[in-house]
């Protein structure tokens, strides 16, 4: 029991910090996987970003090509980040916070739209107006929920493979957590 407690004290210890930092897709990389946002409208294609050239913006480290685009993005984070934090736009429309293929993109009315892959690309783009739309409805809400259900998880390989239960955007069964039925 002081194990479980002990544990659960360690979590709520990290919400607040954490939950900062969930209406941005990051991982290991930096956000959206260390690419250059700025790149994909300057080249047209990703650009990998370099560590050298990092900003700081809604909690995450973004990585950029050059010192050029580092200034542009500081100056107009708002102009160049990508669409629902940089997760799957699909994915948003369809209520759910999904990991993203940096190739996955297109630019719609001046906005960075990133997929989960390009089949995904081509299934939000039957419907595209529509799925914007969902998306648009569905963003607040998921990263309001986001940040109070799952804090912790804001870092692609950030759950240990034994606690898949943190992948659900539920809190988990007491069960879960203390090993015993209620």
């Amino acid at each position: 029991m002081l194990r479980f407690a002990l544990f659960f004290a360690g979590l709520l210890s990290m919400t607040p910090a954490l939950a900062q930092k969930a209406d941005v897709y990051a991982d290991r990389g930096g956000a959206i996987r260390g690419y250059d946002p700025v790149g994909y409208f300057t080249a047209g294609r990703p650009v990998k970003g370099s560590p050298q050239f990092s900003h700081q913006w809604r909690g995450a480290t973004w990585h950029f090509a050059s010192a050029e685009n580092r200034d542009r993005f500081a100056a107009a984070p708002e102009k160049f980040a990508p669409q629902y934090g940089g997760y799957c736009a699909y994915g948003v429309s369809r209520n759910k916070l999904v990991e993203i293929d940096v190739d996955a993109f297109q630019i719609i009315d001046r906005r960075l739209i990133l997929q989960y892959n390009k089949g995904v690309r081509n299934d939000f783009n039957k419907d595209q107006k529509g799925n914007l739309e969902k998306a648009e409805k569905n963003w607040t809400g998921l990263v309001e929920k986001r940040s109070f259900y799952m804090p912790w998880k804001l870092r692609a390989g950030s759950i240990p493979e034994s606690l898949p239960w943190l992948l659900d955007t539920a809190p988990p069964p007491l069960e879960k957590l203390t090993g015993r039925s209620a």
